[in-house]
């Protein structure tokens, strides 16, 4: 079994992500190799809740150049998790 550590890897913190906080759906950014159920059982054992639903996001990197040489930015996957309502809620922003 691979690390939870390794499949989660940040929260995403975008003004999207902060209003679906309030219907206790929370964003990250996941290994792209990682599936919903590795996702979920992360999730539960990091944080300490319990997952209702995941639903994934595969996106494609973005094209940037630099003078004449271009080049694209990595792929990534998020995904987007939703807590039962017994659930913690989890805090970004404690000190």
């Amino acid at each position: 079994m691979k690390d939870p550590r390794d499949i989660i890897k940040r929260p995403v913190i975008t003004e999207h992500s902060a209003d679906l906080m309030a219907d206790k759906k929370y964003t990250f950014e996941v290994s792209p190799k990682a599936n919903k159920t590795e996702i979920k059982d992360a999730i539960e054992s990091i944080f300490g809740v319990k997952v209702v639903k995941v639903n994934t996001m595969n996106l494609k990197g973005k094209f940037k150049r630099m003078g004449r040489y271009g080049g694209f930015r990595p792929n990534r996957k998020k995904a987007i998790v939703e807590l039962s309502s017994d659930s913690k809620e989890l805090d970004f922003f404690e000190a």
